[in-house]
């Protein structure tokens, strides 16, 4: 019996893990400036969130391309609009933009 309680406790902890997770990508792309272009589930200026991570789901290197994308900004895979540099956020750090894009990617 004492197995099983570790067992749902376990599962309990990863569940608020992952819960905080989700959060703090969400505060993350609201305090950013992201979610000015962009939304969780639905196109704005830029794709949802749920569509980048649909079109990328299993492909080698997707977020290394994505880190790339968001660091250097771009056009074309979505449209003409040009998404800028960082987003448009000159102080957006290396780190902020790796933990946004798992966060994208996990949607």
């Amino acid at each position: 019996m004492k197995s099983w309680k570790t067992v749902v406790m376990a599962v309990g902890l990863l569940s608020g893990t992952v819960a905080a997770h989700a959060d703090n990508g969400l505060e993350l792309a609201r305090k950013s400036g992201c979610l000015t272009c962009h939304s969780v589930d639905g196109p704005k200026v830029g794709p949802s969130y749920k569509a980048v991570a649909a079109k990328y789901r299993g492909q080698p290197g997707a977020e290394a391309r994505l880190i790339a994308k968001v660091t250097r900004g771009g056009s074309g895979a979505w449209g003409m609009m040009p998404m800028p540099a960082k987003g448009g956020n000159a102080n957006l750090s290396d780190e902020d933009i790796k933990k946004l894009v798992k966060w994208i990617l996990s949607r």
